[in-house]
């Protein structure tokens, strides 16, 4: 008997209009929220879909939740309005953006447009000011570290039971301290922190999308986002588009005053903050599926090793990763998951 489910139907059912209402699954993601979909009724015999977000206090907290996107929505941002809140509980009764994620939306067709919109968006969410009663954690090299250590403990030791000898930790080491460095170096801004086509929505009344699963925003690296949107871990685009579409969001993030980098440098913060991306999606992956039974993440990881792989190939202080990657994770990768897919390359 699930009795959360229990709790939070008879939660909604206290509210005008939701008397009757019967909450159904609506897909989840790799957290330990839960949605619902439920339906209010009308006088007229009406009925208006809303969401109930189910997020366990004492898994996850929905309070960063509801601060910030009341926070957002103040600036702008196209983020579901939040009509009831109880944190302690752990239920919210949301706004409804719909199914059509924008990972399902797109093709070779719809693709520019598609980022031109989320990459509007994006430049809202990097230009929105802390809070004066709920700032946000800082990125700083203890997250960065924390992060990048979950590809060398859960998918290198954990899933592909690589044991590491300490030239190898050192060489990860020196790897992980490069990418930190960069990332710590970058100009900073709002980062949403998961900012990718699974968290953006389509909706048929607007061609902005909706954002969702904002709550780990912080304040960081003015690439950190785009890196998620353009390489994304579900979805790959060759790389001569993937730059272009940078250099469009380099020229509008300029302008907007949040760097001034020339192409040359935004495109390195990018390709090395990147790595720190990938590394941590990759182990998270791995986690998902030993700790959280949720393997469906797997197929993912040769996708976003070879986002690794393409980045480090460009990067002469990461040689030996590039080395090391070539000859003993990619090999185990390919034999226990699945083969990395092959790359359009574009002129470096």
């Amino acid at each position: 008997m699930d009795n959360r489910l229990q709790m939070l139907t008879s939660w909604v059912r206290q509210f005008p209009g939701f008397e009757n209402a019967d909450a159904t699954p609506v897909s989840g993601d790799a957290s330990f929220r839960r949605y619902f979909r439920v339906y209010k009724s009308g006088a007229d015999g009406s009925k208006v879909p809303f969401i109930v977000m189910d997020s366990p206090r004492e898994l996850e907290d929905c309070t960063p939740f509801v601060h910030i996107g009341h926070h957002w929505r103040q600036a702008g941002i196209r983020v579901p309005e939040v009509f009831e809140a109880d944190p302690g509980l752990g239920f919210l009764l949301l706004e409804d953006f719909g199914d059509q994620l924008m990972l399902n939306r797109l093709t070779p067709e719809t693709a520019s447009q598609l980022y031109k919109s989320a990459m509007d968006e994006l430049l809202l969410i990097q230009q929105t000011h802390a809070h004066p009663n709920y700032p946000l954690p800082t990125y700083d090299a203890a997250l960065l570290n924390r992060e990048m250590a979950l590809f060398r403990d859960w998918l290198l030791e954990n899933y592909l039971g690589l044991e590491l000898d300490n030239i190898e930790k050192s060489m990860l080491d020196t790897t992980f301290a490069l990418l930190r460095e960069s990332a710590l170096a970058q100009p900073k801004v709002t980062v949403h922190r998961d900012y990718h086509s699974r968290n953006l929505l389509v909706l048929d009344q607007d061609d902005r999308p909706g954002v969702i699963d904002f709550q780990d925003a912080v304040t960081g690296p003015v690439t950190y986002d785009v890196v998620s949107l353009l390489k994304d871990c579900y979805i790959q685009w060759p790389e001569e588009r993937v730059y272009q579409w940078l250099e469009d969001f380099r020229k509008q993030s300029a302008e907007a005053g949040l760097h001034h980098a020339d192409s040359d440098t935004f495109r390195q913060w990018f390709e090395l903050m990147g790595m720190q991306r990938h590394l941590k999606a990759a182990g998270i992956f791995a986690r998902l599926a030993m700790r959280d039974g949720k393997p469906g993440y797997i197929k993912d990881i040769p996708r976003t090793v070879s986002y690794l792989l393409a980045a480090s190939e460009r990067q002469p202080a990461l040689r030996h990763f590039q080395d090391w990657l070539i000859s003993t994770a990619i090999p185990r990768i390919e034999t226990r998951i699945g083969p990395l897919p092959i790359r359009e390359r574009s002129v470096p």
